[in-house]
């Protein structure tokens, strides 16, 4: 497939149903017992700085970004980032990523932050967040926890639980 026939777009409320069966083929229905899900309960993902591939008029792949809070610091939460099975391996899921963090980085975002597997997230430029330095609200393998920094200092001043930031004080 020529990757000119993929086009990514900032994600639409008319993409929400597609998104939703391409997280559930994805995930399954344990999705909603991830730490990750339950700072997004806290409220709406950022839109603006959402983006889904759309492949003939359908979406086949997508990534959220989610305000977060952590002590002072606040961040972007990355995910879900689903992709399509028969779409997996060309790339897209990446491409994604790199868009995510450009708009993330024009938002003024200080860094990104998610939980995923260093192999795949670390040549996108996440590195593990320091052992306890945050907390999800359930449990998470530390070394999941992944960061891209923006704004230098940015990760250091995310401490603490971690929460959607309309829930921050």
């Amino acid at each position: 497939m020529a990757s000119a026939e993929i086009h990514y777009l900032p994600e639409q409320p008319a993409h929400d149903a597609e998104i939703e069966l391409i997280n559930e083929e994805a995930f399954g229905p344990g999705r909603f017992t991830r730490a990750a899900y339950k700072i997004r309960e806290g409220g709406l993902h950022d839109r603006a700085l959402s983006f889904v591939a759309i492949h003939q008029d359908v979406v086949i792949a997508s990534v959220r970004m989610t305000w977060i809070a952590a002590g002072e610091g606040r961040a972007l939460l990355l995910g879900p980032l689903a992709v399509r099975p028969a779409f997996k391996s060309i790339g897209i899921g990446r491409k994604l990523v790199h868009i995510a963090i450009e708009a993330a980085r024009e938002a003024g975002a200080g860094a990104v932050v998610l939980v995923g597997d260093a192999p795949y997230y670390g040549p996108l430029g996440f590195e593990k967040i320091p052992y306890g330095q945050i907390e999800m609200p359930r449990p998470v393998d530390p070394n999941r926890l992944l960061a891209v920094e923006l704004q230098e200092g940015a990760v250091a001043r995310l401490q603490g639980d971690v929460t959607h930031a309309a829930l921050a004080r």
